[in-house]
């Protein structure tokens, strides 16, 4: 059926043309066009196809018998080609269905119907015996006449029957209007606060002069009290807001709530324990990331799986990869290290950033004067590792380390000591997917010198830390680390093709100058030689103001460095200057801190929040966190502590970023096997994962067609299809792992 919504005043004005000139010009209602046919099944199946499922008419419905023992959703489908999408519209897209028995799932998806099928929505419903109806909203990303609505419904151990009817792909329907449930307006950090820390909340009022507040313990009874202090509207959520300052109190306590103009917050201790388990779930997070081994549900309850990419059908593997077509002629054993975020790809590039944090967390606990690096140490992570008298932040950076090393071209190839950027799948793959499960073809992709730079560096940095555990490994690593460079050097400008993004992202940077910069700093504190120091100091970076609004990141590496070079003990000349410009960076960070109304070291331009901006404010905040171990100053140690309050739930959405840490905490993260929203038999992300946050691009379909208009902080949407902004990655729970260790050590 084909309903159109039309303004005939509008019609006949332009039919008439001066005969109603009265009439005040508006924009014409978008039409309502049916895109399926005959999805009601009243006679027959025409217009649709099935594939290993034995589809026919049954009282109206179509009805499919699906057989048991197939491995992946797309074994067995049904669906329809030839629809026709607009990029910019916005769809309903609407169904019945039923499972008998119930519980199965199918994966609902709209898509293209040819190579390289891309997925341009999709949902999981867990069907139930009786028909449920199911309808959702969202906005195409594309132009495209080679459309397909399917339903996926392989991957059963037993056969069960599915049924569906009504279904309907409407275009031109008014989106969707999204609110998020934001909680209460008392805005506090649902996890904790540090006993002699700062204590900070917002509250969300109408409210324009200060008004009385109070702090309650568990029980209910007043134990301090104050006046909010008025801050005007916030640019980064549109909101009025007070600011709360209840830092006077230092007891410890659990379960205590912040009462003002009329509201009462998500309950939050008063202690440091909290931070002692983020500080050890922000890097057992990395164990679940393995590619190439199984996980035990001994160390990891609940979250067991095959081992990845090893070859098994229907797994093509890592153990012998080829290159993208012209690209080499040789394979590569690349299989190991951490899957890079919600998909089955591995990037050197993000990976290398990676694993310099989380072993600067380490390195930093070996200098700092808070600095407990037993907490990290041999035992604190349960991995398979665990009594090998290492610690086991360095075993859990070693896996990534390893692959790193695998990445490099071997000599007598053309570009020989260079690094690949990445490998992953030809094809994008749907969710959910284990990634033994996972069928695609896996391809090397042509070696960048931004990858080679990442390897150099970590690879130096750890020649430095492993050297007295296993002396064999860091030499190993300082060779790589010097092959590396010496091929960079000789391959300066050699960058990643930003059209490279079909089955993994592009991770393209044409600016490298940072990543030599970097790669320079850990070669020369590991070794001391005089050429690595003097390529430091001829460095246009070394003297640039590098701490911007954004922070660092996988294409932002110059404060990696910087950071380095002020805190790990060395000879360079000028490090005096080297510290000082840190310092400097994070009274800049501090401002911002200060005058933002959420306590936040993060002000993007225009109010643009970046992809991954909850991992850009804690790298911020480690800026901030340095500068209090270069200089010991109080001011510093609270801005560092009080910025962790936005990531853990002091923020427009009153949400927790972190998995398992608050009352209204993230848990729904974008990824192909923490991905219980869409099957029930899968875990949710294991506590202790940061989420992307807020992100104004909102790329995904599904964010597009809730969030757009959003505002700065409300770019977010805690939904497993919303990849742009709620997805997980090993570089952004490195930030998080190297702050909630900061935290724990000012207990």
């Amino acid at each position: 059926m084909t309903r159109r919504r039309t303004t005939l005043l509008t019609l006949a004005a332009a039919l008439l043309g001066s005969a109603l000139t009265a009439l005040p010009a508006g924009p014409a209602a978008a039409e309502e066009v049916e895109q399926v046919r005959n999805g009601t099944f009243d006679t027959t199946l025409d217009g649709w196809w099935s594939s290993n499922a034995g589809a026919a008419p049954s009282d109206g419905r179509l009805c499919a018998d699906v057989p048991g023992g197939t491995t992946d959703r797309w074994d067995s489908a049904v669906g329809q080609d030839g629809i026709t999408l607009v990029k910019g519209e916005t769809y309903r897209f609407a169904f019945t269905a039923s499972g008998l028995p119930e519980g199965h799932v199918v994966r609902a998806i709209v898509g293209r119907s040819v190579t390289p099928y891309e997925t341009w929505y999709e949902a999981s419903p867990v069907l139930t015996e009786s028909a449920g109806s199911y309808s959702y909203t969202f906005t195409s990303p594309v132009d495209s006449a080679e459309g397909q609505v399917a339903f996926q419904v392989g991957g059963a151990a037993d056969p069960w029957r599915f049924c569906l009817d009504d279904v309907s792909l409407l275009g031109g329907v008014p989106p969707e209007v999204y609110e998020p449930d934001t909680g209460p307006r008392v805005r506090v950090n649902q996890v904790g606060y540090l006993p002699a820390g700062p204590k900070n909340a917002t509250l969300v009022t109408d409210a324009t002069t200060a008004l009385p507040w109070e702090l309650r313990d568990a029980v209910g009874d007043a134990v301090a009290r104050g006046r909010t202090v008025p801050r005007g509207v916030d640019a980064s959520s549109g909101q009025n807001v007070h600011s709360i300052d209840f830092g006077a109190y230092r007891t410890r306590g659990t379960g205590l709530t912040l009462v003002a103009d009329g509201e009462t917050s998500h309950p939050f201790d008063i202690g440091t324990a909290a931070y002692e388990r983020l500080r050890l779930d922000a890097v057992k997070y990395y164990y679940t990331q393995r590619s190439g081994t199984a996980i035990r549900d001994d160390l990891r309850p609940g979250y067991a799986r095959a081992a990845g990419h090893l070859g098994v059908a229907p797994n093509q593997g890592d153990t012998s990869v080829p290159c993208q077509s012209g690209v080499c002629d040789y394979t590569l054993d690349v299989s190991g290290g951490w899957y890079d975020a919600g998909d089955h790809g591995k990037y050197v590039v993000n990976g290398g950033i990676a694993t310099w944090e989380l072993l600067s967390t380490y390195e930093r606990s070996l200098h700092a004067r808070t600095g407990r690096p037993a907490k990290l140490g041999d035992g604190t992570l349960a991995l398979p590792e665990s009594g090998n008298g290492v610690p086991d932040v360095l075993d859990e950076a070693r896996w990534e380390l390893e692959f790193l090393l695998k990445m490099q071209v071997p000599d007598g190839q053309p570009l020989a000591g260079m690094a690949h950027h990445k490998v992953h799948d030809a094809q994008w793959t749907g969710l959910p997917l284990l990634p033994d499960d996972d069928p695609q073809k896996r391809e090397l992709h042509p070696p960048t010198t931004a990858a080679t730079l990442n390897l150099a560096a970590a690879a130096a940095q750890a020649a430095r830390l492993y050297r007295p555990y296993d002396k064999a490994f860091a030499a190993r690593a300082l060779t790589a680390a010097r092959t590396a460079w010496t091929a960079a050097l000789a391959h300066p400008a050699v960058y990643a093709d930003p059209a490279d993004a079909t089955g993994g992202g592009a991770y393209d940077d044409d600016d490298v100058t940072d990543e030599f910069y970097w790669a320079a700093a850990e070669l020369y504190l590991t070794t001391g030689e005089k050429r690595f120091a003097d390529h430091v100091l001829a460095s246009p970076v070394h003297t640039a103001d590098i701490f911007g609004p954004y922070g660092f990141d996988w294409s932002r590496t110059a404060a990696a460095g910087r950071l380095d070079l002020a805190t790990v003990p060395s000879a360079l000349p000028g490090r005096d200057a080297v510290r000082r410009s840190v310092v400097a960076g994070a009274d800049t960070y501090l401002a911002t801190l200060r005058a933002h109304p959420y306590g936040m070291p993060y002000a993007p331009d225009g109010n643009r929040y970046d992809w991954g901006s909850a991992h850009q404010v804690l790298n911020n905040a480690v800026v901030v966190a340095t500068a209090h171990d270069i200089t010991g100053a109080a001011k510093y140690r609270d801005g560092a502590l009080e910025s962790l309050d936005y990531v853990l739930g002091r923020n427009a959405l009153n949400i927790s970023y972190v998995t398992g840490y608050g009352e209204v905490h993230a848990h729904r993260q974008h990824s192909r096997w923490y991905a219980q929203q869409l099957d029930p038999a899968l875990p949710a992300p294991p506590a202790g994962t940061l989420a992307g946050g807020p992100n104004s691009s909102i790329q995904d379909p599904l964010a597009q067609s809730l969030l757009k208009g959003c505002v700065g902080q409300f770019c977010y949407i805690d939904d497993i299809q919303s990849w742009s902004t709620n997805e997980t990655t090993v570089n952004w729970n490195a930030a998080l792992a190297r702050m909630a260790s900061f935290a724990a050590d000012q207990g």
